[in-house]
Formats: structure tokens, sequence, C-alpha cells
């Protein structure tokens, strides 16, 4: 099993009808032919032509043995240095001592490491083929008499009506226009249940629909789509290589010098050069170049299948090592929807009158506020009314014209600009005051207040468990209500009123690293890219978040973090144990075989043996400890 000999990276799909002889002599050549002169090899002996045989047996291994080797040539010119030598040099010394049929079963082993490879490599990428494979290729979209046109998904553009079938993908973000639908977002999120979904609500691209056909309003192009970034996510995170698999290439070096080593103090023992080719056949661990890889594949797709996209395989190795997590407030440990709390009204106006001119005034407004301000009013079932003249301060407020009124809403310094009597509204921690006024009169105070996530203690519990005991917060909110936030969620550690610049200057001087940043917002896209390990929150979150960071969650679950940590972890461990058990068990076999009680066709066997157990030993990142859940499941809010 050597990267020398490998004909592709991957296996390429097998056409339809195409039959497994024929599948095989396309995608492994030198296997099929390897088995056919072993064959042929083995009859000629059986019929008293073991000169032919030993001849045939003998060319076909040294050919082999000869690509190898211009393989490994390459290899060094570039740096990089295998464990060809050891292959080569099995295969040469079992030649000369006439052991040709354990030549070819080294050739076999080497060639078949390509079919191995590529089963136990489809098998930890489950989770991330499955999302590659649903990416839709076509849509139904309605022209204007409803007539159905098919499309490519491609042609889709923001506005378009859409039909999705039962047992369809949703192509791309969009709005539901139907009624009611029921949508599994499974390999979006991990939540295993069909989500329910109303006219009017948010459907995400990628997700399933159930049951009936349903229409969605397309609010994106499919490049621009949720599904469309998660899918150029997995194709980088399929093809990047972990660190950890470049430190299993420099363990070839000691494991080279070692082999050599048992297999020269043998023949000096022994003085047989049998002997040697014994102990080479033994010497060739695959497991270097394949149980690694192989681990951090399922480590990814474990992750993916909790709703938790690990775009690098070297992410994985810093995840395991993570000492310190800092997180953003708004959105991250609180939902990022501020509800409303009360409201303070000022005669002649009530409490409902104050709410619905606000909500009408802010119901073309992006803000955060705006949209707690109008859900608290139709919560109420307040009808809002048209605004007129709209116009919004960034970060100040909003002055509109309702029902003939000039209302201005916002903070109280915006307010108070252009009003007379409007109060100080004292609040408590974690609330935060929005102010209105009607015709240059002080009209009441909005009190919305931030909670704190459900899941967020215990995702903070979990990390304790998980040995990380240094988390702080970095917000830019006011030290108040960061302080409050942090209290009630279990950290000590709080920075308050920080810039972006200010947040990446806390992240590089923190002490313990790696550190992993978890944000959600646009203004922590450069946080999260100068963090050893980023990680976007939300699958309706910002674009710059999840493009800068190096996991995303899909979901609004924030211990997915803690998760995260633990997936890296767990594979970490299963990768490196891979690495030392077929290299410790090569180098028991090199002992043994150093005394001559293993014939060289044993020892070949038994090296694919241990080649077997470190692969099949790997794939057990693809699952947890025994009882052990993905991720914990929390109360929702």
């Amino acid at each position: 099993m050597t990267q020398a000999v490998r004909p592709a990276r991957d296996a390429q799909p097998v056409p339809a009808g195409e039959g497994l002889a024929r599948r095989l002599v396309r995608q492994y050549p030198l296997v099929v032919v390897t088995i056919a002169v072993l064959v042929a090899t083995l009859l000629l002996r059986a019929a008293g032509q073991a000169v032919a045989g030993g001849w045939l047996g003998s060319v076909w291994a040294l050919l082999v043995a000869a690509q190898v080797f211009r393989g490994m040539v390459q290899d060094i010119r570039a740096g990089k240095w295998g464990i060809d030598l050891l292959a080569v040099s099995a295969i040469i010394a079992t030649v000369a001592v006439g052991e040709y049929v354990a030549a070819l079963v080294v050739v076999l082993m080497l060639t078949g490491g390509q079919g191995l490879e590529d089963y136990a490599a489809h098998r930890a990428r489950g989770e991330l083929r499955a999302l590659l494979e649903r990416a839709p290729v076509a849509a139904h979209r309605l022209a204007p008499d409803d007539s159905v046109v098919d499309v490519p998904v491609g042609e889709v553009v923001a506005g378009d009506r859409l039909l999705i079938r039962p047992a369809e993908v949703v192509p791309v973000d969009g709005t539901l226009l139907s009624d009611e639908a029921e949508l599994d977002e499974s390999s979006l999120t991990g939540e295993s249940l069909p989500v329910p979904h109303r006219a009017g609500d948010p459907v995400l691209s990628g997700a399933l629909n159930t049951e009936r056909a349903v229409l969605v309003l397309a609010g994106a192009s499919a490049e621009q789509s949720q599904y469309a970034r998660i899918v150029a996510m997995v194709r980088e995170a399929t093809q990047s290589q972990a660190p950890v698999v470049r430190l299993a290439d420099r363990y070839a070096v000691p494991f080279t010098v070692l082999a050599f080593t048992i297999a020269a103090a043998a023949w000096w023992w022994h003085g047989d050069a049998t002997v040697v080719a014994q102990v080479l056949v033994v010497a060739t661990p695959c497991p270097l170049l394949i149980a690694a890889p192989v681990a951090f594949l399922a480590g990814m797709s474990r992750s993916a299948h909790a709703g938790v996209i690990i775009k690098d395989a070297g992410t994985l190795e810093r995840l395991a090592a993570v000492r310190t997590v800092a997180f953003d407030k708004t959105g991250t440990l609180t939902y990022g929807r501020p509800e409303l709390v009360t409201v303070h009204a000022r005669a002649p106006w009530g409490q409902d009158d104050v709410l619905r001119l606000a909500a009408s005034a802010e119901q073309y407004s992006s803000h955060v506020l705006a949209r707690s301000v109008r859900d608290a009013a139709t919560a109420r079932n307040l009808v809002l009314a048209p605004a007129v003249d709209a116009h919004e301060e960034a970060a100040h407020g909003v002055t509109a014209h309702v029902e003939g009124h000039l209302v201005v809403v916002g903070k109280r310094a915006h307010v108070a600009a252009t009003a007379q009597g409007v109060p100080d509204q004292q609040v408590y921690p974690g609330e935060l005051a929005v102010y209105v006024a009607v015709d240059g009169q002080g009209a009441g105070v909005l009190v919305l207040s931030d909670q704190p996530r459900a899941d967020a203690r215990t995702t903070l519990e979990e990390l304790t468990r998980l040995g990380i005991t240094d988390r702080v917060v970095i917000s830019g909110d006011a030290a108040p209500t960061v302080a409050h936030v942090a209290e009630a969620v279990g950290i000590t550690r709080t920075f308050a009123e920080c810039l972006p610049e200010d947040k990446v200057r806390l992240v590089r001087d923190l002490p313990n690293r790696p550190v992993m940043m978890v944000g959600d917002g646009v203004n922590d896209a450069p946080v999260l890219a100068v963090a050893d390990v980023g990680v976007a929150m939300g699958a309706r979150g910002s674009t710059a978040a999840s493009e800068s960071a190096d996991v995303v969650i899909l979901t609004e679950d924030l211990e997915k973090t803690a998760a995260a940590v633990r997936v890296g972890r767990r594979t970490m461990r299963v990768a490196l144990q891979s690495i030392w058990l077929g290299m410790v068990l090569s180098v028991g076999l090199m002992l043994v075989a150093a005394t001559g009680v293993i014939p060289a066709v044993v020892g070949a066997l038994c090296q694919e043996v241990v080649d077997l157990l470190s692969i099949l030993n790997a794939l057990r990142a693809l699952r947890g400890p025994a009882g052990a859940s993905p991720y914990i499941e929390v109360p929702q809010r």
C-alpha cells in the first residue's frame, strides 16, 4: 500500500450496466494483473514448471518494484520521505532468495492498497458524500401562466416561484408560499424529525420535502444559497490533509531505519539472506499512509451528521488541543433576538398605541431591534399602518410618518434631539430601552431583553468536562450587559465595548492556546479568521463569518461547539491509535520474523492482517464511545 502504485486518487463512478470484472480492470488494473500472474505462477509450479513460474512471478514483481522506486525518487525530489524504500527492498529480497510467491503477495498487498483505501474512505465519507450527492441539479419553475418548466438550478433567480415535489430537495433559499410543509432538514442540522413550516417561513436549500408538493418563492440564486456554501465547504474538507497525516509520513524515517537494523541483525545472527526477506515483508506499515486519513475523514463525516461542518482535516487536530474558548455575546451566548419585556407609555398614548406606532415606523428596517419590535406587535395581534418617508440613521433609529403622525424610534439621544419630554428610562442589566416620540413629544419607552440561550450553561459545563476551563466573553456591548449574561451562563472573564479590531487583538493575546472563537455576525469575521479555530454559528448567520470560520454550525445549538471539540479529540485519539497499532504490530512481527520462524509468504499475509486491523480501527472515528451521542440534547426554547 504505497502511493507510488496508486493509479487514481479516488474511485470513479461506475457507468450503469458495467460488469464487476470490467469495473475492477478499469479501477485497479495492477491488482487484476498481479492476481492473474500469481494464479499463473502457482499453476505452472503445480504442473512441474517451477522455473517458468519463478521467472514469470519474479519479472512481474521486479517491474512493480521499478515503478515503486520511480515514484519514490519523485517523492524524494519533492522533499517527501515515505516508506517506499521498504517496499522495494522487500520485493527485491524475496526475489533474490527465490521466494517469488511471497514477492507476488507483497506486490498484491501494495497494489491492493488502493482498493482498501477506497473502501475505507467510502465508509468514512458517508455523511459528507451524502451532502454532495443531494445537491439538486434542476428546478421546477412556474411560468406566469402557472405552467411548470424544468430549468437547470443555476438559472433560478430571486423572485422565481418553484414547485418542490415530494422527496425532492429545495434547490435554493426562499420563502414558503404554500399553507404548510414538512421538511426533512437532517442533512443540514442533524435534526432527525421533519420540521413543520407555515406560509411565510424561510426555507433553506438542501432541505428535503417530505409529504406533499409545495411552492417556494426563491430568495436567492443557487450560488448564493446556504446549501451551495455547504457543498463548497464539504468539497474543501474532503480534499484537505491533516497535519497528523504529514506527521505520519515523518514516522516513516525512524521506522525504516529500525526495520533495516532488525534485518541486518537477523542476517548477522543467522547468516541467511532468507531471514532478511522474512523481516522485510512484514515491515511495510500501510497504516502510516491510510489509517490516519481515514480517521480524519470519518471524524469530519461524523460531525457533518450532527450539523457541524469542519472545513479541513487540520482543524480537527486543533480542536483536539483547544485550551481556551472565547464567545461573542449577541447571537452566540444569547439568542440575538431581544424580546419585549414591558412598554412604558405616556398619556395620551396607551401601551398598544406606542408599540403599534413604533412597529409601523420600524417595519422597513433590517435592524435586529426593529425586527424584535415588529415581532412583539405581531404577538399582540396589532395591525401595522403604512409608513411614509421612512428614514433610518444606522445604529441610531428610524423616523417616519405613520397615520399622519411624525414617529421617531431609537436610542434616547437620537429621539431627544427631535422631541421634548423624553424620559431617561432605568433598565436592569441585560435589558435595553427603545425610545418612541410622536409629533415632537416623548410617547413611551419599549424595554427589551436578549436572553441567554437555554443550552449556554450546559455547553459551558460540557467544555469543563472536556478540560477547557479558560473561557471568556468578548463583546461590543456595554459592560453591565456583558457581565450580566456572562454571570448567567457561568463565565467570569469578560471584555466589553470591543470594536472588531479590539476583538482581534484580544484573541491574539490570549495566552492558553489553541484558542477557539465562537461568533455569528459580520463583525465577527475578522476575529474568527485570526483564531486558531473559528466557529460560526447558525444556518442563517453571516456569510462573511461562515467563510472566515474553520467550523460552521448549521443550527442554533450552542452545545455543538462542545460537540466539535469532542469529535476532534476522539478523531485525533483514534488516528494516533491506528498509527501506533500498525507500527507496534509490525515491529512485533519483525522481531518474530528475525528468529526465522515465519515463512516469507506467511509474513506477507500477516502484514495484510495488520493493515486491515489498523484501517478498521480508524473507522471507529465514525462513532463515539459506547452510549455516547454526537451532541447533547437540550431543551429547546
